[in-house]
């Protein structure tokens, strides 16, 4: 086609987009081409914008490393990925679950662990916690011989994988469901932490006013053939920024009951102090047991980066 008005450009991308083979290929470029271009019209895009848009989506790719994936971070901060997640849960968007973000930072190959060992595999600060969950499917049944990976930040605020300081995999462990469909793990309580501000998102979020913090949480992961994997984070009820998380990802069936022990004896001798505890049960529905390519790969090294927090206005 012969573009004669800016009318005739769409028209003529969506001709060419039929003559792909996929039918599901074709229909999420057509409506990626209808609102890509309904974008562009509607918010009147100047020339100087667009090109600020391509560079922008270009520093999201150069920002992205083996220990770091600034992609699915901008994701997560414009709500997409929550959205996608229960799109695609809840019998299709349709009724309340479990299933969550992935996040930027599962690790594949964490160590297999028996049930009640601890995730802390090197000297890591913080309060003990203690933690038992429970997966069943639609009817209630327990689902046993369950793969649940777990992960997540210490009560400074980072990830293993962020932090040169901590020792490889830390406060990540597997661990497999009993005839009860139970897993059970201690760990540290994790803190709620600030996202990295030094690429893109940052430049987003300073403009749109946000803060960058995440309540505190942990991440789940269950995978069982029959099962469609589950992605879950766990939120602390006691957490400030449950309905500000800056990943729009707090569900009320996530968040949890983060229980201070102080005077009560703790599962396990060697804890004299203040520990927690956290019960939760997860609902995982039928469908293909698949894992997903792993948002991050390895782990960084240099110096601890440095946390920085934005005010919300």
């Amino acid at each position: 086609m012969i573009i004669k008005t800016q009318a005739d450009v769409t028209q003529a991308v969506l001709d060419e987009i039929q003559r792909a083979e996929s039918p599901r290929f074709r229909e999420i470029m057509t409506a990626a081409v209808q609102h890509l271009h309904g974008f562009a019209r509607d918010a009147k895009l100047t020339e100087i914008e667009f090109h600020q848009v391509c560079g922008y989506i270009a520093k999201l790719g150069q920002a992205t490393t083996e220990s770091h994936n600034e992609v699915v971070l901008a994701a997560g901060s414009l709500g997409v990925s929550a959205l996608v997640c229960l799109l695609n849960n809840g019998n299709n968007g349709q009724t309340e679950t479990t299933a969550n973000l992935m996040g930027p930072f599962w690790r594949m190959d964490s160590p297999s662990l028996l049930n009640g060992a601890s995730i802390v595999h090197g000297p890591t600060p913080g309060v003990p916690i203690f933690v038992k969950a429970w997966v069943h499917d639609h009817t209630g049944k327990a689902v046993s011989g369950a793969l649940v990976d777990v992960w997540q930040a210490s009560a400074e605020g980072f990830y293993e994988n962020q932090d040169p300081g901590q020792a490889n995999m830390n406060l990540r462990g597997q661990f497999t469901t009993d005839a009860q469909g139970m897993v059970s793990f201690r760990s540290i309580k994790p803190a709620g932490y600030p996202i990295p501000l030094q690429g893109p998102v940052g430049e987003l979020l300073r403009a749109q006013g946000r803060h960058n913090l995440r309540p505190a949480h942990i991440h789940f992961m269950i995978y069982k053939s029959g099962f469609k994997t589950q992605f879950a984070q766990v939120y602390s009820s006691d957490d400030p920024h449950l309905e500000t998380d800056v990943q729009f990802g707090v569900t009320q069936a996530l968040i949890g009951q983060y229980v201070l022990h102080e005077h009560e004896p703790a599962p396990e001798a060697d804890v004299t102090g203040p520990w927690y505890s956290m019960e939760h049960h997860f609902e995982i529905e039928p469908g293909e047991a698949r894992l997903p390519k792993p948002p991050i790969t390895g782990k960084a090294d240099g110096a601890r980066p440095q946390l920085e927090i934005l005010q919300r206005r």
